[in-house]
């Protein structure tokens, strides 16, 4: 499993991992298994261990008071999943984090990571251009919330994450769009009509 993740890293690197380095990420990332549908995280619960998804998808979501479900995020192979604030701040979260398909992960915890990203600079790298794309990625989530339509929603997310779409079924996606599943059917409809 941590060859996947060398492999992910060596792109933020200006330089091959050395077998030091390897052997410290070897250390602190801890292989993990989640079952489709078992929890990485629960509301009310702290998020002790982000995780690097080596297989599978996750999502992440918030619960109403009405128990609707409010997709906050998706992951698939080669992407991280966990509750940043939770995570950061040592709080609980409001959030629950499953897999949705049978999950192979690396968990690390934050007092490790924060070790990692001054002894490993491609780890550090990759930590600072991962909150620069987070950051632009949430901004860009935000303004299409506010300003785009459904319609617009749909395609900027077909053209940002395309893989997504063959992982997760039109509820989850629409959930994520924050609009209903009724509302995806008739744009896909009229996206692929064009």
């Amino acid at each position: 499993m941590h060859q996947a993740f060398f492999d992910y890293l060596i792109k933020f690197g200006s330089e091959p991992l050395s077998e030091d380095q390897k052997a410290l990420l070897r250390q602190v990332f801890l292989p993990s298994r989640l079952r489709k549908k078992q929890f990485l995280l629960q509301e009310g619960e702290q998020q002790k261990y982000f995780a690097f998804i080596v297989k599978g998808a996750m999502r992440m979501y918030m619960v109403d008071d009405k128990g609707i479900e409010h997709i906050v995020r998706l992951g698939v192979e080669g992407w991280w999943m966990g509750d940043r604030e939770s995570w950061a701040m040592l709080t609980p979260s409001l959030y629950h984090i499953d897999a949705w398909e049978n999950c192979d992960l690396l968990l690390i915890t934050r007092e490790d990571a924060l070790n990692m990203m001054k002894q490993v600079p491609a780890f550090g790298e990759m930590a600072r251009q991962l909150d620069e794309r987070n950051n632009i990625a949430n901004n860009r989530r935000l303004t299409s919330a506010i300003s785009g339509n459904a319609d617009k929603r749909y395609i900027d997310f077909c053209e940002c994450y395309p893989e997504l779409l063959q992982r997760f079924p039109q509820h989850i996606i629409a959930s994520y769009l924050g609009v209903n599943k009724d509302t995806l059917s008739r744009v896909k409809r009229q996206h692929y009509r064009k």
